[in-house]
Order: structure tokens, then sequence, then C-alpha cells
């Protein structure tokens, strides 16, 4: 029995189909490299934001301003949550130097986050002894997705809907996003290494002045 049994144009078209929901369901790991961005459209920055903690309570991250900031949207059950690992390792040779980790954990990539958010707590605790801060499960994408990736997708410079878990913004002291990086980029890859080596010398630089 042959695969599609139309010929001409029907044939065409479905092998058009197959393709577009191939593309949609199968995540694009290709692009590694960190992104330069564009000029932001708005007047937004990080520190505009106000969020919840892993703990429900409100937090403006604003009190973040003056440090170099990694924003991440992390999973438990993903196949890149390894990652953990390497951004524990990250806080900790860098947080001395005005250096965070923001991990939000998000459900929607094939609801590879299922749990709550205690349960998304106690796990990066034992599993990772994760002690870079947590935030409450948010959406990173769709019609529900969060202020905050709102603007990191489409007003901080560098747009682009969210590929996958562990998509990285690094921010600078002034709440600008400065580099964004694939979800397949580790931590540690010199990439992120560099650009965080960078930020915090101009950061440095510019508080001697």
């Amino acid at each position: 029995m042959r695969w599609f049994p139309f010929s001409g144009p029907l044939r065409l078209a479905a092998v058009l189909a197959l393709l577009a929901v191939a593309a949609v369901v199968v995540p694009n790991f290709v692009t590694a490299k960190p992104s330069t961005g564009d000029r932001p459209v708005t007047g937004k920055t990080l520190h505009s934001f106000e969020v919840r903690d892993i703990d429900g309570k409100k937090v403006s991250l604003a009190q973040y301003r003056g440090k170099i900031v990694l924003v991440v949207n992390t999973a438990s059950k993903c196949g890149l949550t390894p990652q953990y690992e390497g951004l524990e390792t990250l806080y900790e040779k860098y947080r001395g130097q005005g250096f965070e980790v923001l991990a939000f954990p998000a459900n929607d990539f094939l609801g590879q986050e299922p749990g709550t958010d205690d349960e998304i707590q106690e796990f990066c605790s034992t599993r990772y002894a994760v002690k870079f801060p947590l935030f409450s499960k948010i959406s990173v994408k769709g019609k529900t997705q969060a202020p905050l990736y709102q603007w990191l997708t489409k007003d901080s410079g560098f747009p682009g809907d969210i590929e996958w878990n562990f998509a990285k913004f690094l921010v600078g002291p002034d709440g600008k996003v400065v580099a964004r990086f694939h979800p397949k980029t580790k931590p540690l890859d010199a990439s992120v290494t560099s650009a965080i080596d960078s930020a915090l010398a101009a950061n440095t630089s510019n508080a001697g002045h």
C-alpha cells in the first residue's frame, strides 16, 4: 500500500502538511550561538516587573538593579534538565561578583514541568542542590504568556519565541538584555561564561567612575 493515496497536487499538499506538523513538534536545536539583539522597542527593563517566587511571595525584580542576571525558563523532566547543575556552578562561581541566576519553571513544552511549585522546589534542592532563586511556575509562550516573557520575546531587543526549556537571557545591571542563548547552549559553554565575564568587567569599570 502506498503512503499517499493521492496524486498530483493532492499528494504535494499532504506532504507539505506533514512537514509543517513536524516543524512544530520537533524542537530546533541547530542554533546554539548567542543572539546579538536589536534595539529595544519599549522603555521597560527587567526591573520593571513584579513576579512571585517559588513560595508564592511577590518579588520586584528591581531588587536586581546593578547586578548581572541570567534569566532561564526551566523544567524538571526535560533532556536538558541536567543544565541545573551547570547553572548552579555558574551561580557559585560568580555570585560574589554581583551575578544572579533567576529560574522560571514552565510547562510549555510537552508537559515537561508538570509538578507544583512545592514539588519543583523539592526536586531542585534534593537532585541538584540549587541555591539560586526559583520562581513560581509560569507560561513563557502562548495566550497565557507571563508579562516578563512577553517583554523578553518581543520588546527586549532579542525578539523571538522561546524555543524550548532552558533558553537563557543575560541581563545587564541596567536591566537591559545584552545576550540571548539557545536552550541547547550549556551554562558553562565558553560563549556564556565569556559574556558573563565581559558584563561583570564592564559593570565593575562603570562602578569605578
